[in-house]
């Protein structure tokens, strides 16, 4: 933990130290996506675009859809980090205008979404393992369902999927929280006390690292109805599970023309689920920030991000994460 702390203190004082002698890149504005993994990844292009690159960065908090609806009308975040594009009906119309570029697929192995329940649970009602039998008894996982915060993609199509699957008047009612940290808390107080628990979650997550959870078996993928899901006037939802996830790094147009060596690093950065895994799990161990979980990342893995960066920047990073 000292040793944490004190690479994050170094990281701080240098911050504006070293962005004022070789301010090169200029202002730079990065979401910080409301969930940790992205939260990380945010982190840690911050200090990279920092201390190896000279720029001024302005984290922007947000959420993948007013993310979109913002660059979409202003032009700005320069940068949007995990994005979960499979997800995310707007994504690709904004890539296919130019509006937005792809530069990374952020989480190397992608993503995973789906509704799940402790394995505790599972263990003594294998039944609740599928869709059916949760329909069954409702009581048996709470009569909850656990969702992602509004403003989330998620959001929309966790709401179609559960209309689709008929749990109005079931007795199975959605609750949705107010942020991740709470809907993560969730899981911890109902592992706590070996209760039910049922509702949507993601990975990598320290939360699926820690806690043991059984994916509850749905519908199979259905492309077209996954896409209606999340409209929010999706007339006719249908339930379908959700995909594998394409988690990308995406910037603006003009961004992209604007800042090629920023957009060379950042095609660079991309984290495998265990990688990620590791990082959020160490910082829900000892109760770190992001800017820690990033500082920690840096400092044990040289031989990971110093692939991503020129070789300017590399000795930059070099002398300071010794």
């Amino acid at each position: 933990m000292k040793k944490m702390f004190t690479a994050a203190a170094v990281a701080a004082t240098m911050s504006f130290g070293a962005t004022a002698a070789y301010a090169d890149c200029g202002e730079v504005s990065i979401t910080e996506m409301d969930w940790a993994s992205s939260a990380v990844v945010t982190a840690v292009a911050k200090f990279l675009m920092e201390q190896g690159y000279g720029c001024t960065v302005q984290k922007v908090p947000s959420s993948t859809v007013p993310a979109l609806t913002s660059l979409a009308e202003t032009g700005e975040p320069d940068i949007l980090t995990e994005v979960w594009a499979n997800s995310t009906p707007a994504y690709q119309p904004l890539v296919d205008e130019g509006k937005l570029v792809e530069v990374a697929n952020v989480l190397s192995d992608g993503g995973v979404e789906a509704w799940w329940i402790p394995a505790y649970l599972a263990e003594t009602n294998p039944e609740l393992a599928t869709w059916e039998g949760i329909m069954a008894n409702p009581a048996a996982v709470g009569g909850k369902f656990h969702d992602c915060p509004s403003g989330w993609a998620c959001d929309i199509i966790n709401n179609n999927n559960l209309k689709a699957a008929g749990i109005e008047g079931s007795g199975l009612e959605r609750f949705q929280h107010g942020s991740g940290e709470t809907l993560q808390t969730s899981i911890a107080a109902a592992f706590d006390e070996k209760a039910p628990w049922l509702g949507y979650y993601w990975a990598p997550t320290a939360v699926l690292g820690k806690y043991p959870m059984v994916q509850v078996k749905v519908p199979e993928y259905n492309a077209e109805a996954h896409a209606c899901n999340g409209d929010v006037d999706c007339a006719n939802p249908v339930f379908s599970a959700y995909p594998a996830a394409k988690v990308a790094t995406a910037v603006s147009g003009a961004f992209a023309k604007e800042n090629p060596e920023i957009v060379d690093l950042l095609s660079n950065v991309s984290f495998t689920n265990a990688q990620m895994g590791e990082v959020l799990a160490w910082r829900l161990d000892n109760n770190a920030s992001y800017d820690e979980a990033a500082v920690h990342f840096l400092t044990n893995n040289a031989d990971v991000w110093g692939s991503w960066l020129n070789d300017e920047a590399k000795g930059k990073l070099a002398a300071l994460l010794k």
